[in-house]
């Protein structure tokens, strides 16, 4: 027997409210892991946005922020 099939046949167990609470809360995990993933995609694209800018050579310098808001 599956996992599925087994889920299954233990929710059919359940009282109708309870079912409607599963359901709930299969949702609320189903939207948690959607915001994991998202959030995995977010910081995966912003070190790859970043990967090499500590190579790059600065445009300003301390200086520069001095003179210009000093």
């Amino acid at each position: 027997m599956t996992i599925d099939e087994k889920i299954y046949q233990e929710v059919q167990r359940l009282p109708h409210s309870l079912q409607e609470e599963l359901l709930d809360f299969i949702q609320f995990l189903l939207m948690k892991a959607e915001q994991r993933e998202k959030q995995e995609w977010f910081s995966l694209s912003l070190s790859s946005a970043l990967r090499d800018m500590d190579d790059e050579p600065a445009l300003y310098s301390l200086a520069d922020i001095r003179v210009r808001f000093v």
